[in-house]
C-alpha cells in the first residue's frame, strides 16, 4: 500500500508539473481526414468535435445523398478515432493508455476496476495501444 501511495504522490507531482502543458498539447490537436473516393475532407479536434467539412464539388456528377451522408460520416469518424489516439499519445508518459481510454469513454466500471488493481499492487499496462 506504501508503495502504491507513493506511486500516486509521484504521478501528482508530475501531472501539477507537466500537466497543463499536456492539456495545451492535447486541446490543440487538429487531424484531418479524406475520404477514401477524395471527394469529402474533415478536420476534427481532439475530442472528435468537426471543425470543419470540405466538399469538393464533384459529388454533384453522382448525386447519391445516402453514399455522400456515408462518405461524410466515415471520413469523420476516421478522424476522430485518429485525433483520440494522438489524445492518448500525448498522456501516455503521466496516465497508462488503458487507463486514459477509460476515463474518455467514461467507463466508471473499468476506471474503479484499474484504480483497485493498482491499489492491491497489480502492474498497469502501459504502451500505446
Amino acid at each position: 500500500m506504501q508503495a502504491y501511495a507513493d506511486e500516486l504522490r509521484r504521478t501528482f507531482v508530475r501531472l501539477q508539473e507537466e500537466g497543463d502543458d499536456l492539456r495545451r498539447q492535447a486541446q490543440a490537436i487538429q487531424v484531418t481526414e479524406r475520404s477514401h473516393d477524395g471527394l469529402v475532407t474533415a478536420t476534427v479536434g481532439a475530442r472528435g468535435n468537426l471543425i470543419r467539412l470540405d466538399i469538393d464539388p464533384r459529388v454533384y456528377r453522382r448525386p447519391d445523398a445516402r453514399q455522400l451522408a456515408d462518405t461524410i460520416a466515415g471520413t469523420i469518424h476516421r478522424a476522430a478515432d485518429t485525433a483520440r489516439q494522438r489524445v492518448l499519445e500525448v498522456f501516455d508518459p503521466l496516465i497508462p493508455v488503458e487507463q486514459m481510454r477509460a476515463h474518455l469513454d467514461g467507463d466508471l466500471e473499468t476506471v474503479m476496476r484499474q484504480l483497485a488493481d493498482q491499489m492491491a499492487g497489480k502492474e498497469v499496462p502501459r504502451g500505446a495501444a
